[in-house]
């Protein structure tokens, strides 16, 4: 990755905070929590992930696939098989 280490530490910390939106998806399901508070925290969750996992797909694409060795037709095509292989 060719994060900066303020933007390695942001994206350590998101990364954390999402842990902790999940441990306590956990803990409220432990504790039998009304569904409609856990799946609140579970859309939490998931909407962090999408965030995070969108920056760093947006990272992997502009830094790390070739520029001008492709035609746009490949190139496009090189971001649609990143984008089905990370979303599924």
């Amino acid at each position: 990755m060719t994060h900066s280490s303020r933007e390695k530490l942001d994206l350590v910390n998101r990364t954390k905070k999402i842990i902790g939106q999940l441990e306590s998806v956990l803990r409220g399901l432990n504790e039998d929590e009304h569904c409609a508070d856990v799946l609140q925290r579970l859309a939490a969750a998931r909407g962090a992930i999408n965030a995070l996992m969108a920056e760093l797909m947006e990272d992997h694409i502009r830094n790390h696939m070739p520029r001008n060795s492709k035609s746009s037709e490949e190139a496009a095509e090189d971001v649609i098989e990143i984008v089905r292989t990370y979303l599924k």
